[in-house]
C-alpha cells in the first residue's frame, strides 16, 4: 500500500511539473492544482458519513420552526461540552438542504452558541429516516389532523428509527447533560418500574430497537400519551425481563441492556418540575446524575424559562452547563434593559 503511495505522489508531481512548462499563463495553475486537489479530498456532507462510528448524540426538532428556544439550544450546548470526542447531531424538520461543510457552517451561524466543531445540524426527513423500518407504511398511512398527540408520537418514531439506523445516544431536546453516560446499551428509569423515552443509547440496529419499532406499530394508539414513548419502552422491556426495585444505585440489567436508576437522568420527577424554575436555600450537586430531564411538556401552560439574575436553579444550570447560550441571554436582557 505504502509503494501505491508513493507511485501516486511520484506521478502527480511529474504531471504538475508537464503542466507548469506547457501552461502559457501561469496563473491558471493554481486552479487546475484546486481542480486535481477537490475530488480526492472531498467528502459529501451527511449523517451517514458523520453518525457512522455508532457513537453519536442525537437531538430531534419534528416542528418546522426554525428559531428553537433557549432550553432546546442549551441541551445541545451542553451535549457537545460533555461529548467532546462525539459528533453531536440536531435534526430539524423545517431545515433546508444540508450537503456540504459550507451548508452545515452556514446553518450553524443561526444559532451562535453551538459553535462547536462537533455540532452537527441536518434536515429531518421522514421517509429517508423511516426507510427500512416499519414506520414507514405508518407514516404514509396516519394523518395528522385526526391525530391528538402527532407531534409527539412522531417524535417517539423517530427517535427509535434514528437509534436503530445509526446507533448511539438519544436526549430529549429539554435534557441538560453533566457528566458522560458510560453506558452503550442502556434506558432510563423515571421511576422505579416505569423506564423513560427521554433518554437512552443503543448501538445500530439493536435487537431492542427493533422490536420497539414493531411494537409502536402493531400497538399504536395515538389518543393515549406517552403511549408510543415511556409505556412502550416499559411494554418492550419488561417483554425481556421482569422489573424489579432498584436495591441501590446499581442499574438493573436485562441481557445486554442496562436500566439505570432514576436518579441518574430524573432526580427531580415530573410532579416536582417547577422546583427547576425555583430559588434554592443551597444549589444541588446532582453528583448521582449524567443529565437532567426538565419536562418542558409540564411547562407547556405556563411556559417558563431562564430569568437572568433571578438565581434560579435553572439559571445556575444554564451558567455552568451552557455557558454560552448563557451568556447570550444576558447580553440580550442587558441590551433590553438598556433601552427600556
Amino acid at each position: 500500500m505504502n509503494r501505491f503511495k508513493v507511485f501516486g505522489l511520484i506521478v502527480t508531481a511529474l504531471l504538475l511539473g508537464f503542466i507548469f512548462k506547457t501552461t502559457r499563463n501561469q496563473s491558471t495553475l493554481p486552479y487546475i492544482i484546486s481542480y486535481m486537489i477537490k475530488p480526492l479530498t472531498y467528502t459529501s456532507m451527511n449523517p451517514e458519513n458523520v453518525l457512522k462510528e455508532g457513537n453519536g448524540v442525537i437531538c430531534l426538532e419534528t416542528t418546522d420552526r426554525m428559531q428553537p428556544p433557549p432550553l432546546v439550544l442549551c441541551a445541545i450546548e451542553s451535549a457537545a461540552r460533555v461529548y467532546p470526542d462525539r459528533p453531536v447531531v440536531f435534526f430539524m424538520k423545517g431545515l433546508t438542504n444540508i450537503t456540504s461543510e459550507e451548508d452545515v457552517k452556514r446553518a450553524k451561524e443561526k444559532f451562535p452558541s453551538l459553535s462547536f466543531e462537533n455540532v452537527y445540524i441536518f434536515p429531518l426527513r421522514m421517509e429517508e429516516l423511516f426507510k427500512d423500518t416499519p414506520l414507514l407504511k405508518w407514516y404514509q398511512k396516519v394523518d395528522p389532523k385526526k391525530e391528538r398527540f402527532w407531534i409527539h408520537n412522531l417524535s417517539d418514531g423517530c427517535r427509535m428509527a434514528m437509534i436503530w439506523r445509526y446507533g448511539g445516544l438519544y436526549f430529549d431536546a429539554d435534557v441538560i447533560s453533566m457528566r458522560p453516560i458510560p453506558e452503550k446499551n442502556f434506558l432510563t428509569a423515571e421511576n422505579l418500574h416505569t423506564s423513560g423515552s427521554s433518554v437512552f443509547g443503543l448501538t445500530p440496529h439493536h435487537s431492542f430497537a427493533w422490536r420497539s419499532l414493531n411494537d409502536f406499530v402493531q400497538n399504536y394508539n395515538g389518543d393515549v400519551w406517552a403511549n408510543q414513548g415511556p409505556t412502550l419502552f416499559t411494554r418492550v422491556l419488561g417483554q425481556l425481563c421482569e422489573l424489579h426495585d432498584f436495591k441501590s444505585l446499581d442499574n438493573f440489567v436485562c441481557g445486554n441492556i442496562s436500566f439505570l436508576h432514576p436518579k441518574r437522568i430524573y432526580p427531580i420527577s415530573y410532579g416536582n418540575w417547577k422546583r427547576f424554575y425555583e430559588v434554592w436555600d443551597k444549589l444541588p450537586t446532582f453528583n448521582n446524575s449524567y443529565a437532567l430531564h426538565l419536562w418542558n411538556y409540564m411547562n407547556s401552560q405556563e411556559k417558563r424559562t431562564v430569568n437572568i439574575g433571578s438565581n434560579t436553579l435553572v439559571e445556575n444550570l444554564y451558567k455552568q452547563y451552557c455557558p454560552s447560550m448563557y451568556g447570550l441571554l444576558a447580553k440580550n436582557a442587558t441590551t433590553a434593559n438598556q433601552h427600556t
